[in-house]
């Protein structure tokens, strides 16, 4: 039986993170790790690991149209604005990891089975993976939701130089996400970048305010929610159930990273690159490899 043939375009930790994780998956094998320097870590990694590699870029991932089913685009959201037609018009899947909204906001937890048809998919931002499934869950749960705010803190080690030159596209992609699933008319999303030493761990906490909110249903759906997402996620922890304070609903998940490429801190790596995975997989086994 074959694999889906997968090419990962960005050779910094995020893409090293995810040609591990194809490595190891039973239905998806790397064709091609792509950037443009063949000195860097990652393409010295994909080398040792005996994937092929390439300083071409993009315009490497487009030669193999045809051989390669699906690109994993973790660039910059500038960047995928460009190559988004480019994977189109080869017949290439385009997953981005980035803020660019250019394709599906995709949710494996939440709406996997309604893109998996599609020919580009993003994966919203890390941010995002963690906290609008908790929104939509609630948004399950009651109705008149008035307002929803989600705070991410992460270890500022983990935060490249990706993640800070698109900081603005992530708040905003992910406030529109939040949004989108849940119906809520008003989103805020905020990102803490913590320098503390040890590093911490991804801590995602997201807050509604509802006027009468049911708070056993609210239980009852967030933790069959939890742990539908550690299915893909296993470092997905919910460590405050929902409760009511101050006029607010809160409720809060931790993330561990699994600690393929990345250290085990940078569950908001960890968790977008298991989302991309997940859907390609499930790609790969919907078109029956």
């Amino acid at each position: 039986m074959g694999k889906l043939a997968i090419a990962i375009l960005g050779t910094g930790n995020i893409g090293t993170d995810l040609l591990i994780k194809v490595m190891r998956s039973p239905v998806l094998s790397c064709a091609l790790f792509a950037g443009r320097n063949l000195a860097s870590p990652g393409m010295t990694k994909a080398s040792l690991l005996g994937v092929p590699v390439s300083a071409k870029g993009v315009a490497s991932v487009l030669d193999l149209a045809g051989r390669v089913d699906l690109v994993f685009d973790a660039t910059s959201a500038e960047d995928h604005v460009r190559h988004a037609p480019l994977f189109e018009k080869a017949g290439i899947v385009a997953v981005d990891l980035t803020p660019a909204k250019v394709g599906k906001m995709c949710v494996p937890a939440v709406n996997l089975d309604e893109c998996l048809s599609l020919p580009n998919v993003n994966m919203v931002t890390c941010g995002g993976q963690a906290s609008i499934p908790l929104a939509y869950a609630i948004s399950q749960a009651n109705s008149g939701i008035e307002y929803i705010e989600t705070v991410s803190s992460i270890a500022s080690r983990s935060a490249g130089p990706a993640t800070r030159i698109n900081l603005d596209e992530y708040l905003d992609t992910t406030e529109t996400g939040l949004g989108s699933f849940s119906g809520c008319p008003h989103t805020k999303a905020i990102l803490n970048l913590n320098p503390a030493q040890p590093c911490v761990h991804m801590q995602t906490t997201v807050m509604a305010k509802i006027a009468q909110p049911n708070l056993d249903r609210t239980r009852e759906k967030v933790a069959a929610m939890a742990a539908l997402i550690r299915h893909y996620v296993p470092g997905y922890q919910l460590i405050l159930e929902p409760l009511v304070e101050s006029g607010r609903l809160i409720t809060m998940v931790r993330v561990d990273g699994v600690g393929d490429y990345l250290p085990k801190y940078a569950g908001n790596l960890d968790i977008i690159n298991c989302a991309a995975i997940a859907f390609a997989e499930a790609l790969a086994r919907r078109r029956g490899v």
